[in-house]
């Protein structure tokens, strides 16, 4: 629906829960996205949520429910009474209730569990026994399957029962008796077929499928490389265990890379589900706090290395100038060269044994930024800073001096380059998320070599 119009049946949902108008909630309800409906509640006090589950249809909630955060998940469904619950859980997709019952509290799951029938019961144990972030733990198990030897006829016959069951028909996989996949069809290629030919004669051979024990991040990279429209989820014996669809990559893409850019930025803890106005005070304290405290230990040794090169400054008091540029520009260069490392590596570009060939690319570009910029800091010294008439000692000259703040510039760039790509590759060989080393980290690591680097340099050259 239009844009405008999504806003204003928004709002006229929110007057009705407002007013607690059930004539006027029902059919706003039926007008917008389960996905909307999902945010509106949300967004709601206690009471309005309270007349929200006590009037919405219990057709139209499990929709709603998958949707919901997982820290509203438990608090949602006991509003409901017994048989509201049971009915709820049982309209779920397989894979939607899992996930939701590994979202609540133990006792509540067994409860819960036991409300089912004895085959959701089966089904949903069995997606439980995977991690939420693994293939097994996003796939769905509603995938449509025949077994070999059966005709086409018989094929099309079959897909009746799964029409309303199935994720999704756009592939038919191929089992054996034991459930070993062995080929997939596509829909079009059924409905053209000579019906009395076996599946086996029109079957693609399956090329591409995932362990249900692999990470998710794993299964989205596969999906995006191959441009699939489903990924077959298999167990250790090649048995089709379900599989995973575009929607579910789309939520395990969001979720990566929202983990990777909070990591990046110096929040721990696993990321919250709800939104961000809705995180409380406190939370959003936890997981920005230890990080930041580890900074600013960290950040103490600048000033150590400040006290240790004192006398430098105090000789050479125009070394003050370029310091910040020097420091700056390595927690500018390093964190440039994470960025793209962990990008590659997240795209899956960059393999085990690829840790040489960083090195040298890095490098080389490195030295190639730090000469460039070190050249260019360079002319602007010699020939702008004159015009300030800039305080030097007798014994130091504008040219000497020029040359300790490049050469010191190229050195923190190259070093600083070199390690922002290094220290990704090297929590990974840890089994470190890669972003936990990036930006906050490399910026305060490098500003302690910056440092060091830039009044080593000054010391060296100019004799102070």
């Amino acid at each position: 629906m239009p844009e405008e119009s999504r806003i204003l049946d928004i709002e006229g949902l929110e007057l009705a829960i407002k007013n607690r108008d059930a004539q006027a909630f029902l059919p706003a309800t039926e007008e917008l996205h389960y996905a909307d409906l999902a945010s509106v509640f949300e967004n709601l006090d206690d009471d309005e949520r309270a007349f929200f589950t006590k009037t919405i249809s219990l057709e139209r909630f499990p929709e709603i429910l998958a949707e919901l955060p997982d820290t509203l998940i438990e608090e949602t469904l006991e509003r409901f009474g017994p048989d509201s619950q049971r009915s709820i859980l049982s309209q779920l997709l397989d894979d939607d209730r899992a996930d939701i019952l590994q979202d609540v509290s133990s006792e509540a799951r067994q409860r819960y569990l036991a409300m089912l029938k004895p085959d959701e019961q089966e089904t949903t144990r069995s997606l439980m026994r995977y991690d939420e972030d693994t293939a097994g733990g996003r796939m769905t198990t509603n995938a449509a399957r025949i077994k070999l030897g059966t005709s086409v006829k018989d094929t099309l016959d079959l897909l009746r029962d799964y029409k309303d069951s199935a994720e999704s028909l756009a592939r038919v996989y191929v089992v054996d008796d034991e459930g070993r996949l062995k080929g997939k069809i596509r829909l079009r290629e059924l409905a053209f077929s000579d019906r009395d030919s076996p599946v086996e004669d029109i079957m693609q051979e399956i090329d591409i499928s995932i362990l249900a024990t692999a990470d998710q991040e794993e299964a989205a990279q596969i999906f995006a490389k191959y441009d699939m429209t489903l990924l077959p989820v298999v167990d250790e014996y090649d048995r089709l265990l379900g599989v995973i669809t575009h929607d579910d990559v789309i939520e395990i893409m969001e979720e990566e890379s929202t983990e990777d850019i909070e990591k990046m930025s110096g929040i721990a803890g696993e990321q919250s589900e709800e939104t961000y106005l809705n995180t409380s005070v406190v939370t959003h304290f936890k997981r920005r706090f230890p990080w930041l405290l580890v900074l600013a230990l960290l950040a103490i040794s600048s000033g150590y290395v400040m006290l240790r090169f004192e006398h430098i400054l105090s000789s050479i008091y125009l070394l003050a100038l370029y310091l910040p540029m020097v420091v700056a520009a390595g927690g500018n260069t390093g964190g440039q060269a994470a960025a793209m490392v962990i990008r590659a590596m997240s795209l899956g570009e960059l393999e085990a044994g690829s840790t040489s060939s960083v090195i040298i690319k890095e490098l080389l570009l490195g030295l190639l930024l730090g000469c460039v910029l070190g050249g260019c800091i360079a002319l602007v010294t010699l020939f702008i800073l004159p015009a300030f008439n800039p305080p030097l000692p007798e014994t130091v000259t504008l040219a000497t001096f020029t040359l300790a703040v490049s050469l010191a510039l190229a050195a923190q760039i190259t070093t600083s380059t070199l390690s922002g790509a290094l220290l990704p590759l090297g929590a990974r060989a840890i089994k470190l998320d890669p972003a936990v080393v990036a930006a906050p980290a490399i910026t305060t690591l490098v500003d302690i070599s910056g440092m060091v680097i830039y009044f080593t340099a000054a010391q060296g050259i100019l004799g102070v």
